[in-house]
């Protein structure tokens, strides 16, 4: 499993769950649209710290956008 990839899945539905838009995102967390957009096509490898921020920022944990989907199931079996 690619977290990289999981992780941009995970935060693109979150936002979108949510209704906002990465322009949203970007005014709340002051992260550029740019590197909102990297970040869920998989581009960006955050820290822990930026993961924490942009889960501040959409309101969910930072566990949810390292939270294996059913899709993608490859770490619920550890």
């Amino acid at each position: 499993m690619d977290m990289r990839s999981l992780v941009g899945r995970n935060f693109s539905r979150l936002r979108r769950e949510r209704g906002l838009t990465q322009e949203d995102v970007e005014a709340r967390s002051g992260f550029s649209q740019q590197y909102l957009s990297d970040l869920e096509r998989g581009k960006r490898n955050p820290t822990v710290i930026t993961l924490y921020e942009l889960a501040q920022a959409i309101g969910v944990s930072h566990v949810d956008l390292v939270r294996p989907d059913e899709e993608h199931d490859g770490l619920a079996s550890l």
